[in-house]
């Protein structure tokens, strides 16, 4: 994961989207990271993505188990 220098330090800040329309060129590395956050637990996956000559490629194979995190 980034970290909290990327992604945001205030209050509900991080979660604050907007409108990208810039070109993807061959490459770029970056991340989607869809969660959801509930009161009572979270879920969060990240999906890292190399978009190069010949289009997008996924990093790792998709995430069929889950991890929990006692905190």
């Amino acid at each position: 994961s980034i970290g909290q220098e990327d992604h945001g330090k205030g209050a509900n800040i991080d979660g604050y989207e907007t409108v990208d329309l810039r070109e993807l060129v061959p490459g770029l590395l970056f991340s989607i990271e869809p969660g959801i956050y509930l009161p009572q637990f979270g879920v969060r996956t990240e999906i890292d993505v190399y978009y190069g000559a010949n289009g997008p490629e996924v990093f790792a194979p998709m995430q069929k188990e889950l991890v929990l995190l006692d905190v």
